[in-house]
């Protein structure tokens, strides 16, 4: 992912004018609900599973990160790539790999795979959950060490362990409800700073954009999106930013009510930031779909990103369950608000 508040908010504005192991924990959890309300725009009560465990959306985590850093065109990356298929492959009712080839910025040729797990593949009314499983190849925010791989616990493995404990989750409950988890690949082999090489504001996000204009579905559609891009650390705090406001406000509002329904409104703040180009602005942007970004914002930093983004210090000991339960339960709750609506 790149620094994208400032560097890049010109190009926006462009733009927008055209377990493994499974923790005993989660069964503890297994006998509280919380219950959709009956209303007259709710017709019906569904009680939502509480039963999302942060421990274990942390052990698939950690499984990322053990393989090394997720590079393309590396043993680690089609290592991981090949337990990511085969742990969806468990929970999913359908697991499509999409591969392809993407010219990075440097002019490499590089090897993509965007995974794509279904559950009631045949419904129309469809839910898309995704985050990027590569990691970036240089350390360019980091004062030593800038041009070596970082081991990307947060960025972006965290989204992805979250997301296939999802899976799991679904696979228990099996809801009557169309949800699509896309793990996208070579997000985060973008253009770094003084590279000496002609600007490509385009070199970030390269799955995301084969898949928008190649999507695996001829005809694919989800009702709405929700991307999660460093969600993990410990006292996360994520704001309602510009481009998932411009495109999708009525998702951002319904994904941070979830948020505070789920009782984590601690993480899920009401404060409007600045746009950021991430996956989510491909996919708005190149379809008719609304994608809304969790993300990180960090108010205390310069690139208000998370403080350890694309350093050395983006290691699993920074990763929190407790965050990855306030997550991952808000989603839980937005996908069973939905299912109460539908």
């Amino acid at each position: 992912m790149k620094n994208k508040f400032l560097k890049y908010y010109s190009a926006y504005k462009l733009f927008f004018a055209s377990c493994v192991v499974v923790l005993v924990s989660s069964c503890n959890q297994a006998n509280t609900i919380n219950t959709v309300n009956t209303s007259p725009s709710t017709p019906k009560a569904v009680a939502v599973p509480q039963t999302f465990s942060g421990d274990s959306a942390f052990v698939y985590t950690k499984k990322q990160v053990d393989f090394g850093p997720r590079i393309p065109n590396s043993s680690a990356h089609e290592k991981c790539a090949a337990w990511i298929i085969e742990e969806l492959k468990q929970y999913m009712d359908t697991v499509i790999v999409q591969e392809y080839k993407s010219r990075g910025y440097d002019g490499k040729t590089l090897s993509g795979k965007n995974i794509i797990g279904s559950i009631n593949p045949k419904k129309g009314n469809r839910i898309l959950l995704s985050s990027h499983w590569d990691t970036r190849p240089w350390a360019d925010q980091d004062s030593v060490r800038k041009n070596e791989p970082i081991d990307g616990a947060n960025d972006g493995a965290s989204g992805v362990g979250t997301l296939i404990e999802i899976a799991r989750q679904l696979a228990i409950t099996k809801p009557d409800l169309g949800v699509d988890i896309i793990l996208f690949d070579l997000e985060d082999y973008g253009q770094p700073e003084n590279s000496g090489l002609p600007e490509n504001e385009d070199s970030y996000c390269l799955g995301t954009q084969y898949w928008a204009k190649n999507l695996h579905v001829p005809n694919y559609f989800a009702k709405f999106g929700i991307l999660l891009d460093m969600t993990g650390a410990a006292n996360a705090t994520f704001t309602q930013e510009g481009t998932s406001r411009q495109y999708a406000s009525e998702i951002v509002d319904k994904v941070w009510k979830a948020g505070t329904t789920a009782g984590y409104g601690q993480y899920f703040l009401p404060d409007k930031t600045n746009p950021i180009i991430d996956d989510h602005y491909y996919i708005n942007g190149l379809t008719s779909m609304k994608v809304v970004d969790i993300i990180h914002y960090d108010f205390n930093t310069r690139s208000h990103f998370w403080k350890h983004w694309h350093t050395h210090g983006d290691t699993i000991d920074k990763i929190d369950p407790n965050t990855l339960k306030a997550v991952g339960q808000t989603l839980m709750q937005v996908l069973y608000d939905e299912l109460a609506n539908s």
